[in-house]
């Protein structure tokens, strides 16, 4: 069975390396959409699966790094790599700015206080005339999908290499420690607040690198777009779709419903999001911990595994 999983994601890593010389353009389109919010989902991965921090505030990262880039080609005329640098500096400015105080809230009062990040730095930019206030900001164009698609494939190549490093390093154990019992990991001498905002700072760097891409792709930027609370709640759902914690549960996740959605909405348009809803309902109620839980378990319990998750869920 792991052979056949390894071998699974082998062809469809090498699927997504060849596609842009097999795909057509819609397909290169929706590549570059699904690499990026797979990205997201990394992003969240760290804070959430990780640290046991559920943070409603990455897109709020998200809209940064899209503005960095946004502000310096527009307005500073600096080149996109310069543009990602800023977006980045923002990013982190932000991270250690607001980390200490946010992140000694916990539970759904961490995740109310995160809720209104995105909120706030959108009513911020709104009112910076260099920022293009609420007209927005129109970046030059550039049509070439291939170098976009490759620049979100090596970003989630990176991700993911760093959520690899995380799950097998000193550091990623003192996350881990954090989610199971903060308090414990505090007296084994877990410094938890330097713990704490160094992943909260890494997981906004790769929000607002994949902001910053998809800002240049779509060559338009405003509040709405750049900071919108729907892109977190994708993010969130597709990680503990995936299996929350694990290196490719989100990656696999983002992948899955990206293409659900798709085809959803190709057939059946209008209720399309009423399907979409309803698959997540039924993936959440039947196996919470996500597709990477479903691989180690259902071997072992068969379908029994789907009765014992509904019956925990007392339905």
């Amino acid at each position: 069975m792991k052979a056949l999983l390894k071998l699974a994601l082998l062809a469809v890593a090498l699927a997504a390396a060849a596609l842009p010389w097999w795909g057509s353009d819609v397909l290169m389109q929706f590549g570059i959409e699904a690499l990026l919010l797979a990205t997201l989902a990394q992003s969240w991965n760290i804070l959430g699966g990780y640290t046991g921090y559920a943070s409603f505030g990455q897109s709020a990262f998200y809209g940064l790094g899209a503005y960095g880039v946004g502000v310096a080609m527009v307005q500073l005329h600096w080149p996109f790599a310069a543009g990602m640098l800023l977006g980045v500096a923002f990013c982190v400015a932000f991270a250690l700015l607001l980390g200490v105080p946010v992140l000694r809230l916990k539970g759904h009062y961490f995740a109310i206080a995160t809720l209104g990040l995105a909120q706030v730095m959108g009513a911020i930019v709104s009112n910076i005339e260099f920022a293009g206030a609420n007209i927005g900001l129109v970046l030059p164009v550039l049509n070439n999908n291939l170098l976009f698609y490759e620049a979100a494939l090596a970003l989630l190549v990176v991700a993911t290499l760093a959520v690899w490093w995380i799950s097998r390093s000193r550091f990623g154990y003192g996350l881990i420690a954090i989610r199971e019992n903060e308090e414990a990991a505090a007296v084994m001498g877990i410094h938890t607040t330097l713990y704490k905002v160094l992943a909260f700072v890494i997981a906004g760097v790769f929000a607002g690198l994949a902001g910053g891409i998809h800002a240049y792709w779509l060559t338009f930027l405003d509040p709405a777009g750049a900071f919108d609370l729907t892109l977190n709640v994708k993010m969130i759902i597709m990680a503990v779709f995936g299996g929350p914690g694990t290196v490719l549960g989100p990656v696999v996740g983002a992948f899955l419903l990206s293409a659900i959605s798709e085809l959803l909405a190709a057939k059946v348009t209008g209720i399309a999001a009423l399907f979409f809803g309803l698959v997540i309902i039924l993936a959440v109620v039947a196996m919470p911990r996500g597709l990477a839980d479903l691989r180690q378990r259902i071997g072992r319990l068969g379908l029994g595994y789907f009765a014992d998750n509904i019956r925990r869920n007392k339905l």
